[in-house]
């Protein structure tokens, strides 16, 4: 069941990436944001997307903040307490 759950969150992570690019061309979808939450998903399983983050960190502090708040965000949803709610 676990590794069902690893794999549900990767690929909800990649779904918002592919909204995200998407959404950089069309002018309906908030591309920044479905990028920015896809990488919240995402770097709590992939090393490479915590590089990135932490480039995006000393590159960008402002970016880092929201992405840091996203994720926090999703860190509630899947926690135990924030399932109880």
């Amino acid at each position: 069941m676990e590794k069902f759950k690893q794999i549900g969150i990767v690929i909800i992570g990649w779904v918002f990436l592919v909204l995200g690019v998407l959404g950089l061309f069309l002018p309906v979808l908030q591309g920044i944001l479905f990028i920015m939450i896809g990488l919240a998903i995402l770097s709590s399983r992939s090393e490479m997307i915590k590089r990135f983050l932490k480039h995006l960190e000393e590159r960008h502090p402002h970016y880092h903040e929201h992405i840091e708040k996203w994720r926090n965000r999703i860190r509630s949803w899947f926690s135990k307490d924030g399932m109880e709610r």
